[in-house]
């Protein structure tokens, strides 16, 4: 024992494998973290700053993983300039390629002199009737009122989750069963009275849609009855999260504007593509002894297509990461604040972060989901397919194991880098540390969390769609098409309120980032955190006499 207290662990010390960050013990979570202060002229130095640094780091931020941002920029200012090329390199005769005809005497594609106009357009007023017409204008309506609506029922939702979280959980949770089963009976029985439905689906499939609907809704009873015990500290972890969420409002507004950026970089990409196809020449073509004139890409078209192609996708996890960055910033440097203290800019500091010190943190974290998006979709792809063999099926195992394992991993480091500004590696290495003993807890009652905040929203926009379909039935003569409305306006309001389900995750795994961190240093920054989280399940396997208190 003497030995073991002269020679401290270093606390990123990956290769310890005795003592873990979290877990620490009842004297060491009591005392103030001062102890490597004490140590004895015998031992070594050890770095002052490396056990202050778990906490939020206010200082000054040193760039890290530069090559990735590099990396990045180079893809995206090749994109844009080829792009540009694309534009004024294209050729003004594709749209023309019918009106081109062989001659034999040049042994080309000539255009005669006489084709002035072009046969293939079509007026777009004749794709529309007087009922289509109506369909849309009222679905455009529509939408434009569930989207101004959808604002005030964000903020609503938030102050009832903040509030009365276990109240409005306790009162949905019928409705999880009630509405899908409403529908589905509603669906079948509308259908057999329906002609033209029962002619397209025929009793048969009718009967298995509504078993299938049945089955789902069984396995929702028996989720809720298996996680019954677990729902009341849910709950309380959603209202936690909500609360911090409510005391940084701006970030419903910062969110919502970097997806916006998103779409403006998008804009001038889209045009590209657009554009790159006009690259290329009309060529004769033989087909049976006849020849045809034809359209031929440029050879580096279909390259600079899979370019903007991965250009777009890195761009898009990018800024997916970049918002997880932020919100973890601004909630830790509140979580780390005095009670009686607002921090000032603490969204402006997390923007300045994220595009700053730690953009080549972001970017890399972007490019693994990117990968792992990617290889994923290989791999159902090569499922699809049915390929048979023992090796081919322990392979996909193996390789869907790893994928979710980098996913959980890759989501905490982003969190804990957004804290710490520490590298995207050493984040990691430090969060597997600090998360090692109760990592599956995490797990357990994140996955439980989204499923209840998943319930909620789908509850809460059936409901819209429903009053919807009331209002358009009674203020128009659509018929069966008021149907079509209610599920575009269904299907915009549970996207923004995914959308808000989507920051609150995000919330509820930064606090628990700075929960382990404060368990870490023997300090309580929250007491309403630390009284709800001190309930979470621990992993038996690894804990070996170590519990929370």
């Amino acid at each position: 024992m003497g030995s073991k207290e002269e020679e401290p662990t270093p606390l990123y010390d990956a290769a310890s494998p005795t003592e873990p960050l979290l877990f620490k013990s009842t004297a060491s979570s009591a005392s103030p973290p001062q102890e490597p202060a004490q140590l004895g002229p015998s031992d070594p130095d050890p770095d002052p700053t490396q056990f202050l640094r778990i906490c939020f780091n206010y200082g000054p931020r040193h760039f890290k993983d530069l090559p990735f941002l590099i990396l990045f920029l180079l893809f995206l200012i090749c994109t844009f300039a080829f792009g540009i090329f694309s534009i004024f390199h294209r050729n003004h005769n594709y749209a023309a390629v019918s009106s081109f005809t062989y001659d034999s005497n040049s042994t080309s594609c000539t255009k005669p002199d006489s084709s002035s106009s072009n046969p293939n357009r079509v007026s777009e007023s004749s794709l529309f009737s007087s009922s289509s017409s109506s369909l849309w204008t009222i679905s455009i309506w529509t939408l434009v009122a569930t989207l101004i609506l959808s604002v005030p029922i964000c903020f609503l939702l938030l102050l009832l989750l903040k509030h009365y979280t276990k109240q409005l959980v306790y009162a949905l949770l019928p409705f999880f069963i009630i509405m899908p089963v409403f529908f589905d009976v509603y669906w079948f029985a509308a259908c057999t009275l329906s002609s033209a439905c029962t002619d397209a689906f025929p009793l048969v499939y009718r009967i298995l849609v509504f078993v299938f609907v049945l089955l789902m809704v069984g396995i929702v009873v028996w989720i809720i009855v298996v996680n019954r015990h677990r729902i009341e500290l849910t709950a309380r972890i959603i209202s936690v999260a909500s609360d911090a969420l409510s005391r940084n409002l701006g970030l419903f507004l910062v969110i919502p504007l970097l997806t916006l950026g998103l779409v403006v970089c998008y804009a001038p990409i889209v045009v590209f593509l657009v554009f790159a196809r006009f690259n290329g020449r009309i060529v004769a073509k033989e087909s049976d002894g006849e020849y045809t004139c034809v359209w031929k890409q440029d050879s580096w078209v279909p390259a600079y297509y899979a370019l903007a192609i991965l250009t777009m996708l890195w761009s898009l996890t990018t800024m997916v990461q970049a918002q997880v960055y932020v919100i973890s910033g601004t909630i830790a440097q509140w979580y780390f604040s005095k009670d009686d203290e607002k921090p000032k800019g603490s969204i402006r500091s997390s923007l300045r972060n994220a595009f700053g010190p730690s953009s080549g943190t972001v970017c890399l974290s972007g490019l693994l989901i990117c990968v792992v998006r990617m290889v994923r979709a290989a791999v159902d792809s090569a499922r699809q397919e049915d390929v048979p063999g023992i090796v081919n099926l322990v392979l996909r195992c193996c390789v869907n194991a790893l994928l979710s394992a980098i996913d959980f991993l890759n989501k905490f480091t982003i969190n804990f880098a957004a804290i710490t500004g520490e590298a995207y590696c050493t984040s990691a290495r430090m969060t597997y540390e600090l998360l090692k003993r109760n990592l599956l807890s995490a797990v357990f009652v994140e996955t439980i969390s989204t499923r209840l905040l998943a319930g909620v929203i789908f509850v809460v926009s059936a409901v819209y769609a429903i009053v919807v379909c009331a209002i358009v039935q009674g203020v128009s003569d659509l018929r069966v098409n008021t149907y079509i409305v209610a599920v575009l306006a269904w299907m915009l309001l549970i996207i923004v309120l995914g959308y808000f389900v989507h920051v609150l995750d995000n919330v509820i795994d930064t606090v628990y980032i700075c929960y382990a961190i404060d368990r870490d240093r023997g300090e309580v920054y929250k007491q309403e955190v630390h009284e709800v989280y001190v309930h979470l399940p621990i992993d038996r396997n690894s804990s070996r006499g170590s519990s929370f208190p």
